[in-house]
């Protein structure tokens, strides 16, 4: 069914969103500060709105897709949103999230918060995900639409799930990146074909320790953090070890160090025989 979408902001990602919408049969109003970034959509069928208000105004759902949520605050003050669903997939955190769902709620809008797990090339295509939390008869009327962009999956009323889950996501992203920057650090220090160790090595190995990541939920939810293989005394030996063959390589462990001194921390608290989940406790507060 197609239905009327405005989208505020044509930067790379808002672009993708706003011609995954068109390429979908929907109709499309878009704004964006420079007014000459629509005209790739405008020639497929997008209609130029000549101010946030009208773009408001033309559609009941509103895309926002800007630098950040001061921004969003910026371009939507002063525009009335009454009966329009708001749904801001600007990159923020759940603080910015709440506060924004509270200000569009005062407004007399519905309001949805997303988290885009995907690069503008991926959107509209295989593995493209975007979490989405906030008001769920708002979001159920418009899945349908928003299916069109990636595959939408709904994680809670909170308005700030959605970012907060999109930033735990990128927090083992960056934790998996990092590793394998380390990983690449030593085995070029050995002058080993680095393409041949990633592909036939790293990434396999790599996938099949992400197997392991459940187990540690479910040991976090039970509050059992026992193990009979890998403890974290194997595993503050296995660093200890990893330590000097950097150093005997020449390279440093800067980027793990860290996760050695929590292990280390763990373990002289006499919780040696626990496994890897353990150590979130030693991360809160």
């Amino acid at each position: 069914m197609s239905e009327n979408i405005s989208v505020l902001g044509l930067g790379l990602m808002g672009s993708a969103l706003a011609g995954a919408l068109l390429a979908a049969g929907h109709r499309v109003t878009v704004w964006n500060r420079t007014p000459a970034k629509a005209d790739p959509l405008v020639a497929r069928g997008a209609t130029l709105a000549a101010t946030p208000a009208e773009a408001v105004a033309a559609s009941p759902l509103v895309i926002a897709c800007l630098l950040d949520y001061a921004s969003v605050r910026e371009v939507l003050d002063g525009v009335p949103l009454r009966g329009r669903v708001l749904a801001n997939l600007t990159t923020g955190r759940p603080s910015e999230a709440r506060e924004s769902a509270s200000w569009a709620i005062e407004q007399g809008a519905e309001y949805l918060d997303g988290g885009i797990m995907a690069v503008p090339q991926m959107i509209a295509g295989p593995g493209a995900l975007i979490l989405y939390s906030g008001e769920r008869a708002a979001f159920d009327r418009h899945e349908q639409a928003l299916a069109a962009l990636a595959e939408p999956r709904y994680v809670g009323e909170d308005p700030g799930m959605a970012p907060l889950l999109d930033l735990a996501m990128l927090t083992g992203m960056y934790g998996q990146f990092v590793g394998a920057l380390e990983a690449l650090a030593l085995v070029r220090s050995a002058k080993f074909p680095l393409t041949e160790f990633t592909t036939d090595l790293l990434v396999p190995w790599l996938n099949a320790m992400a197997t392991l990541q459940p187990a540690w939920a479910q040991a976090l939810e039970a509050g059992d953090h026992r193990t009979e293989v890998s403890n974290l005394e194997v595993n503050r030996a296995g660093m200890e070890n990893l330590e000097r063959a950097f150093t005997e390589q020449g390279v440093r462990l800067d980027l793990l160090l860290p996760v050695k001194a929590l292990i280390e921390r763990r373990v002289a608290k006499g919780l040696g025989h626990e496994g890897l989940s353990g150590l979130v406790l030693e991360l809160e507060d």
